[in-house]
C-alpha cells in the first residue's frame, strides 16, 4: 500500500503558501515541492494552478548552479 503524505486533506497555510511562492521563484522543482512541504506532487500542482501560479521551468539553473561548470 502507498504511503499516505503527513498532510494529505489539511488545508494549506499561509505559510505553506508563501513558501510554495518562494520556491517557484527559485524555480524548485515540483517533486522536490512536494518533499519540502510534504505533499504529493499532484497536489501542489493544483495549489499553484488554483493560485494562478505556473510550475513550467523558466531559462535559469536550479539552485542557484548557474556558472558551475562540471570539469
Amino acid at each position: 500500500m502507498a504511503k499516505v503524505p503527513a498532510n494529505q486533506g489539511k488545508p494549506w497555510s499561509s505559510s505553506d503558501i508563501a513558501l510554495l511562492r518562494k520556491e517557484i521563484k527559485q524555480n524548485t522543482p515540483t517533486r522536490v515541492l512536494g518533499i519540502h512541504l510534504k505533499r504529493t506532487p499532484i497536489a501542489v500542482q493544483a495549489k499553484a494552478n488554483a493560485l494562478g501560479l505556473s510550475l513550467k521551468p523558466n531559462n535559469r539553473s536550479p539552485y542557484g548552479t548557474a556558472g558551475k561548470r562540471k570539469k
